[in-house]
């Protein structure tokens, strides 16, 4: 790389310091830190899905498996667009009306006001390790692409990356993350559309070509495995439905129908995306038919595009995995925060003490995150693990809280905790070799299980009134 494309990329990691650091001084209340104070508007609501949902395993993950199998590839993104798609329509208006009525500030409080206690707090694990998990795997994409580009060891390249993250949203809270995802979703959309795309086809990758040079099974709608697809579309298309960050974003929107057509806007963006990073993919294979160590965009841009574009992409890059990175981690410290310190361990915390409590545990999260990351940097495998760990669990509670008036509190508690358990136990099985538990995916028995223990419950117990 020549300086100007270093110059760009260290430019772009201290802007989002100091936008962390400008809206830390913004901040009166734990209600600014974790929601914004409940202000925010229509653009700003669809930047905050995409940034935080088109992160290291869609731009990164994506580009290498679209560079291994295809445009089966865009399968990832298209189920993001389903499961934003369906959320906006169904469920964003209603939670943010939820939650200007009750105060709400998480998804855990949202299922002990319509359940229990018991059941908000397997919704909070599910969050805290969900969302540490997500915060890793965006780590992992982000030191990877450190490490290419400084020709640095991976542990130092993590260390950075997890101290940049951490420092603007350890101090900034929600408004510093709605800061920097208007730079960061403008530079992803940019660098995507309007530089990559481009240059790939000045490079030779016109659809003609890659038609006529890259294998049929490239084309093949159905090269991921429809039994991998499928699974992948439910999980995270129900994530959206139990991932605490969707209910984050609506309780910080000014009003319903801000959080409604701002979610409906992201669904608009992200169909451009997904087809510019299949394009990268494809275009990459031919160009480069031998790479096998993954790291496929970050080698395509360093060996492909003119100085200055190079450090605008490769900022890009960045600002995709920081930009999931950073609600991860705030959405895992709210949890902490509210779910647990507040609800179990201190409930007379003033606003002050939660403040500080919630900056703490979002730099606990991140180091946490980090050796995790340390340890695994299979990046789309962390995060589907991650969604399956929350839709298994509490997809079935959720749906029914948000329709039904008379719901039993104790059917939704071992609903969700059961299985949580599941899940788990079939991750566990599978990860040791068992063949039981290595063929069918763990959200199947997870749904099952929930569904089962949900409907027995309600025929044992009987409906509870809302109180």
């Amino acid at each position: 790389m020549e300086p100007i494309d270093t110059g760009i990329i260290f430019f772009y990691l201290l802007l989002m310091i100091l936008l962390g650091l400008y809206a830390s001084k913004k901040q009166n209340s734990v209600d600014d830190y974790f929601v914004a104070g409940g202000k925010t508007g229509i653009f700003s609501i669809a930047c905050l899905w995409l940034a935080g949902w088109i992160g290291g395993a869609s731009i990164v993950g994506g580009v290498d498996r679209a560079y291994e199998i295809g445009i089966s590839a865009g399968w990832y993104i298209g189920s993001m667009m389903i499961g934003c798609l369906t959320f906006g329509i169904f469920f964003a208006a209603r939670v943010t009306s939820f939650g200007k009525q009750k105060s709400l500030l998480t998804y855990p409080e949202l299922i002990e006001w319509k359940y229990d206690s018991r059941t908000r707090l397997v919704a909070a694990i599910s969050a805290i390790v969900s969302f540490t998990g997500q915060t890793a795997a965006q780590l992992v994409a982000a030191a990877l692409v450190l490490q290419s580009l400084l020709s640095i060891e991976y542990s130092t390249a993590l260390i950075l990356a997890t101290t940049i993250v951490v420092m603007y949203t350890a101090t900034g809270g929600f408004l510093a993350i709605t800061y920097t995802d208007w730079v960061q979703f403008t530079i992803i959309f940019i660098g995507i559309l309007f530089i990559g795309v481009p240059v790939a086809v000045e490079n030779g990758g016109t659809p003609e070509n890659l038609i006529a040079a890259l294998p049929v099974t490239h084309f093949d709608p159905g090269g991921w495995g429809w039994p991998s697809i499928i699974a992948m579309v439910a999980s995270i298309s129900m994530g959206f439905f139990t991932l605490a960050d969707s209910y984050m974003r609506c309780y910080s929107a000014k009003d319903a129908p801000t959080a409604k057509w701002g979610t409906l806007l992201a669904v608009a963006f992200l169909i451009p995306i997904m087809i510019g990073v299949i394009w990268l993919g494809l275009t990459s294979l031919f160009l480069y038919p031998d790479l096998s160590d993954g790291g496929v965009l970050t080698f395509f841009v360093l060996q492909e595009f003119p100085t200055g574009l190079k450090g605008l992409l490769l900022a890009g890059i960045l600002a995709a995995l920081m930009s999931s990175a950073d609600i991860c981690i705030l959405t895992a410290s709210a949890s902490l925060t509210k779910d647990i310190y507040q609800r179990y361990l201190n409930p007379g915390a003033n606003n002050r003490r939660l403040h500080k409590f919630g900056m703490f545990s979002s730099f606990m999260v991140g180091t946490v995150a980090a050796v995790i990351a340390w340890g695994l940097q299979d990046i789309i495998d962390i995060v589907l693990i991650s969604f399956t760990v929350s839709a298994a669990a509490l997809f079935i509670p959720t749906i029914a809280m948000m329709y039904f008036e008379e719901l039993n509190s104790r059917a939704a508690f071992f609903s969700s905790a059961c299985s949580l358990i599941t899940v788990l136990v079939w991750y566990s099985g599978a990860r040791l070799g068992v063949t039981a538990f290595t063929d069918i995916d763990p959200l199947w028995p997870g749904l099952i299980v929930s569904l089962l223990f949900f409907l027995s419950g309600h025929a044992l117990f009987g409906r509870t009134p809302k109180n």
